[in-house]
C-alpha cells in the first residue's frame, strides 16, 4: 500500500501570470502558499480475483478492464504516461470540496505521480514531480491551467515563484520573523461559499482576454514584489497585505466577465463593511473558497456577517506532496 499527501494552496498575488500564454513572453511571478489541507491519494496493485482490473474510488467509483475505459481524465492519463500494466486500485479523500479554488487538481496530479512513482520504487523530487504534473495538465490532458498550482503542491511553502520565458521556473521562500509570519497567518480568514465550478471554463476566458489586459496583468505581477517587501520588512505595517488584496481583487474581476457574480461580490461587501481591509475569490472565479484579510480586533465582526458561510482554519505546510504509507510488501500478490 502506498499512500500519499498533498496540500492545497493559497495563491496571494500575480496569479494570471503563470499561464504559460503569458510568461512564454512576458516572464511572470506569483506570491501564495501551501495551507495544511490535503489531498490522500492510496494506491495498491489489485489482486486478481475480479472481474476488473482497475478500480478508482472518488466521487465516482470506476471498475474497468482497460485504462483508456476511466472516465477520470487525470487517472486515464497518468496511468497511460507512466506505462502503467498491473492492475491497480486506488482511492481519493479529501479534506476539503474539489473545484473549489485551492488548486485541488493539481494537487490530484501531483499526488497520484508521488504515488505511482513510489509504487514502481522511484524517489521524487520536488522539481519532477512539479514539472511532470505541468506536463501532464497542461500538454497531455491539454486544460487550460496555469503553472503555479502544481509548484505549490510538490514544494509546499510560503514561497515566490518566478517563471521564465523558456518554461523554467524558480521557487524563493519567503524569509519572515516567525512572530511576523504568524500575525500575517492569524490575520488571515477562509470561506468556503458553497459554489462550485469548473476554473478550466473560466481560465480559458481569462487566457483569451490576456492580450487586451496586458496593462492589468502587469500590475497584478508589479504587486508580488510589492507584497514580499511588505511581508519581509519589519518597518511595513502587515495591514498594508489587506489592502494591496483589495487592489489586485478589482483588477482580477475585470480579467473575465465570470471570475466574479452577484452573489460572490455580495460576500465580499459584506465582509469590507464588517472590517475586512481587502480579500479575494481564490482560484480562476466564479466560486469556491474565499480569503480575507481582516485585523484581530474586527474579526468577530465578520464572522458575524458571513455566519452563513463555513469558515476553514488553516496554516501554511511546508511538506510538499509526500509520502505517509510505504509498505512495499504489501504490494506482492503472487
Amino acid at each position: 500500500m502506498i499512500i500519499s499527501r498533498t496540500p492545497f494552496r493559497v495563491s496571494l498575488f500575480g496569479g494570471g501570470s503563470d499561464y504559460p500564454k503569458w510568461y512564454r513572453e512576458h516572464g511572470g511571478q506569483v506570491l501564495g502558499f501551501a495551507i495544511n489541507k490535503y489531498c490522500y491519494l492510496s494506491v495498491r496493485p489489485l489482486p486478481p480475483f475480479f472481474e476488473h482490473k482497475h478500480r478508482i474510488v472518488y466521487a465516482k467509483i470506476e471498475t474497468v478492464n482497460e485504462i483508456s475505459e476511466i472516465q477520470h481524465p487525470a487517472v486515464r492519463h497518468i496511468l497511460d504516461q507512466m506505462g502503467v500494466s498491473i492492475g491497480l486500485e486506488i482511492h481519493h479523500d479529501g479534506d476539503l470540496p474539489a473545484r473549489s479554488g485551492l488548486g485541488s487538481s493539481s494537487s490530484f496530479t501531483v499526488g497520484m505521480l508521488n504515488a505511482l512513482r513510489a509504487l514502481e520504487g522511484r524517489m521524487s523530487s520536488k522539481e519532477e514531480l512539479a514539472r511532470q504534473a505541468i506536463h501532464i495538465e497542461q500538454n497531455v490532458i491539454a486544460e487550460a491551467v496555469g503553472s503555479q498550482d502544481q509548484i505549490w503542491a510538490a514544494y509546499g511553502g510560503l514561497n515566490h515563484i518566478t517563471f521564465q520565458r523558456d518554461d523554467s521556473f524558480e521557487v524563493t521562500p519567503v524569509i519572515m520573523d516567525p512572530r511576523r509570519q504568524r500575525k500575517f497567518t492569524d490575520n488571515l480568514i477562509l470561506f468556503f461559499t458553497g459554489f462550485s465550478r469548473f476554473a478550466a471554463v473560466i481560465a480559458e476566458k481569462k487566457i483569451a482576454n490576456l492580450d487586451r489586459k496586458t496593462s492589468h496583468l502587469r500590475s497584478m505581477v508589479d504587486m508580488v514584489d510589492e507584497a514580499k517587501s511588505i511581508l519581509t520588512n519589519k518597518e511595513r505595517d502587515l495591514d498594508e497585505i489587506g489592502r494591496l488584496l483589495h487592489e489586485s481583487w478589482r483588477l482580477k474581476r475585470d480579467l473575465a466577465d465570470d471570475v466574479s457574480t452577484p452573489a460572490i461580490d455580495e460576500i465580499y461587501e459584506s465582509a469590507l463593511a464588517a472590517g475586512a481591509l481587502g480579500g479575494k475569490l481564490l482560484g480562476a472565479g466564479g466560486g469556491g473558497f474565499m480569503l480575507f484579510y481582516v485585523a484581530k480586533e474586527q474579526q468577530d465582526s465578520v464572522r458575524k456577517a458571513l455566519s452563513r458561510l463555513i469558515e476553514v482554519q488553516f496554516d501554511i505546510d511546508y511538506s510538499g506532496s509526500k509520502i505517509v504509507v510505504y509498505e512495499p510488501k504489501g504490494l506482492e500478490c503472487d
